[in-house]
């Protein structure tokens, strides 16, 4: 039985959630042509990170994000990493982040990640693991922001009571990168649109950057110069666009064709310098599932230190002698195909059949570059709150790196967690829930 702690914290996580619905915070689920709107479920118990390994997770995600950022700069330019045998051009040209248009690009100040999310989980042996890098379009930041607005509202005196780094300063730390990277104009959010899976976030994030949110008729293209048309029929010049819409739909005339979301000509005034575009076109090509096995080379390649984090023990089948581990210790692997995103193309070799075990080898041989093979991380649950009491559910922490002059890491954080007991997979769009991240100041 519930004892009354238990029973107000089952009060209060309702209250959140209507007060979340009532504030439009969904997920929007775009698959197989229909859209699904639903809630995405908060948890009252926040994930509590403490100052020691807040400190060393500050350090390590700074040195991984400028590593990948030089990477992608190096890629497009002289790609001297490639000349050196460090990643095989295999990895990058296959890719399908890797975009020819970008060859030979020169970002506004020479950043192309500027909002990074990276993906980690905190092993049961106490080592935090990487498990993705995001460095597309990464979306979250803005769940945790409204949660802990309304968890003020609700209870004042808690975040007076604790020493919790405010994690307020995330639009300003935006704005910072918008006006460092900008070329001359206003900044603008583009989006998609209201059938968008996280058209929340655009707006939330507009309305506290202070930047316009726009959609891709709302801009144009003259003399290379980017625009935003205004309500009484003039113009204004736009010197940074954070764009909330994948490359291929960027730009009609550069990508594909068919895009009716994208600016005409967007990317000709970003390759004449003239505009930025947040995070930079073809940053695809390093936040490959391939490509992620090489990041700590790249550690030791660009920067020239030893990586602070780790990766998860990650094969590829590409190498013969990856290869030759997968098949001699299948069962022990989650397999990842590396275009796939979200959750989906993960499969527990544990849990298939007979039959999907030799399927599934026989497509890996045929496609060694399609796949990833990774140890299992027996990562940590955390406890949350439910109809049965605290319950012990498996969580990661998208943790956002804010890249303007310098990479900074937000004091805070995205943890989402599996409301399956029999699950490992967190993603929102598999079903999972969120919970606040308390960084401790002291």
């Amino acid at each position: 039985m519930m004892d009354l702690h238990e029973m107000d914290l089952l009060r209060h996580k309702e209250t959140m959630n209507e007060q979340l619905a009532r504030y439009g915070v969904r997920f929007g689920i775009y698959r197989n042509n229909v859209f699904h709107e639903q809630l995405f479920p908060y948890d009252p118990i926040p994930r509590v990170i403490d100052r020691q390994n807040a400190d060393f997770l500050e350090k390590g995600l700074a040195q991984r994000v400028m590593a990948l950022n030089a990477f992608i700069l190096d890629i497009y330019g002289k790609k001297q990493i490639i000349h050196d045998g460090v990643v095989p051009e295999e990895f990058v040209f296959a890719g399908s982040g890797y975009l020819t248009q970008c060859e030979g690009m020169q970002p506004p100040k020479g950043v192309c990640s500027h909002i990074s999310g990276i993906d980690l989980v905190l092993g049961k042996d106490g080592e935090w693991y990487v498990l993705e890098d995001n460095l597309r379009i990464p979306s979250g930041a803005s769940y945790p922001m409204i949660a802990r607005e309304l968890e003020r509202r609700c209870s004042p005196k808690t975040f007076r009571q604790y020493q919790i780094e405010d994690n307020r300063d995330y639009a300003a730390l935006l704005r910072g990168v918008m006006d460092y990277v900008s070329t001359e104009g206003v900044p603008v959010i583009l989006t998609p649109g209201r059938y968008n899976a996280a058209y929340f976030e655009h707006s939330y994030l507009a309305e506290k950057t202070g930047a316009r949110l726009v959609s891709g008729q709302d801009l144009f293209v003259e003399d290379n110069i980017l625009y935003r048309r205004t309500f009484d029929g003039g113009k204004e010049r736009v010197g940074a666009v954070y764009r909330r819409l994948g490359d291929d739909f960027l730009d009609p005339l550069n990508f594909r064709p068919d895009s009716l979301i994208g600016v005409p000509h967007i990317f000709d005034a970003f390759r004449a310098g003239n505009v930025a575009i947040m995070n930079t076109p073809g940053n695809g090509v390093a936040d490959d599932k391939g490509i992620y096995y090489f990041v700590p080379k790249m550690v030791r390649y660009y920067l020239n230190e030893e990586p602070i984090l780790q990766n998860a023990p990650t094969f590829l089948p590409f190498y013969g002698e990856d290869m030759k581990y997968v098949l001699e210790h299948f069962d022990e692997l989650v397999l990842k195909d590396v275009a796939e995103a979200g959750g989906y193309g993960v499969r527990f070799a544990n849990t298939m059949t007979a039959g999907e075990k030799e399927d599934f080898i026989r497509l890996l041989k045929k496609e060694p570059r399609r796949f990833i093979a990774q140890r299992v991380v027996d990562f940590q649950e955390i406890e949350t709150c439910s109809g049965d009491g605290y319950v012990p559910r498996k969580a990661d922490l998208r943790a956002f790196v804010l890249y303007g002059e310098k990479p900074v890491v937000w004091k805070s954080g995205l943890t989402r967690f599996t409301t399956n007991p029999d699950s490992y997979i967190v993603n929102s769009s598999q079903g999972g829930g969120f919970k606040d991240t308390w960084v401790l100041s002291q």
